[in-house]
């Protein structure tokens, strides 16, 4: 029991943790034109043989097992006015864990649904922008190995800017959220990102950027544990490192490639990551 207990464990925090790698707002801090929209589906793939424990140290998975997720998300935002817009996010995960003994679980379904109003609270110069937004969490699943099973809400503040640094154009972003779950157990996390990036030509065709984030969650379910509803596992964190490029073939198609990797981490996996998105602007 005590390693289906761990399995499951991890498996979990890995889970959750896709999830949030899905759910990016790609227009960041930067405001989107009224009446205009922004579309983006894209793909990610996730692998993790090791993992951290609750005292933060590094192993493998037992019996050498490998977990290996594919997602999918559609993430839209509309422009309602200068100082208004709207979005969405609609994940759909496949999570499949097996070890050498034979043990073989696969997950597989649309998990929660995320729609948010943003403000555009003030802006310097039309070159750095400040907004905040609140989100609203509906879960789409009953299985529990796809996230909590509960609605939640966010509220997220977030600060953007562009400029000029040696010859090239540059942008950064800065994002904290705090997210609650409004289970009896429904826990609180935090969620943060940074990234800055720049163009490579005058064109604005080749862009790259590198971005460091993170993830904190905790609850009061701080030591039960039920090994067959994982949902169970609330008390994880974990920074994340990634690097990003971009090419537009026009100003209203563009395609973005990322690579991730977990650096450090607390009761969830120690993973690597890939992503494609699309963004267009019809």
């Amino acid at each position: 029991m005590k390693l289906t207990y761990t399995l499951f464990k991890y498996l979990l925090a890995t889970g959750i943790v896709l999830i949030v790698l899905q759910h990016k707002t790609y227009a960041g801090g930067f405001p989107v034109r009224p009446g205009s929209i922004l579309i983006s589906p894209s793909v990610n793939y996730f692998f993790a043989n090791r993992s951290w424990d609750e005292y933060k140290v590094n192993k493998p998975f037992a019996n050498g097992g490998k977990f290996t997720s594919l997602s999918y998300s559609l993430y839209t935002e509309y422009g309602i006015s200068k100082r208004f817009a709207v979005s969405a996010v609609l994940p759909y995960a496949m999570n499949h864990y097996r070890d050498a003994t034979g043990y073989d679980q696969a997950t597989s379904g649309f998990t929660d649904l995320e729609v948010g109003v943003k403000y555009y609270l003030a802006n310097i110069d039309y070159i750095y922008y400040f907004s905040v937004q609140g989100t609203f969490i509906q879960p789409l699943y009953n299985n529990i190995n796809l996230g909590y099973k509960e609605n939640g809400a966010e509220v997220k503040l977030m600060f953007a800017g562009s400029g000029h640094f040696l010859g090239k154009n540059y942008y950064f972003t800065a994002e904290n959220g705090i997210r609650q779950y409004f289970g009896g157990q429904g826990p609180i996390q935090d969620r943060y990102n940074g990234t800055i990036g720049m163009t490579l030509d005058r064109r604005f065709k080749h862009q790259t950027s590198i971005s460091l984030s993170g993830f904190y969650s905790t609850s009061s379910l701080s030591t039960a544990f039920n090994a067959v509803q994982v949902g169970n596992n609330r008390n994880f964190a974990f920074t994340q490192a990634s690097l990003s490029y971009g090419y537009s073939f026009t100003k209203k198609f563009s395609i973005f490639l990322n690579a991730g990797k977990f650096i450090m981490g607390r009761n969830t996996g120690q993973g690597t990551s890939a992503s494609a998105s699309l963004i267009l602007r019809p």
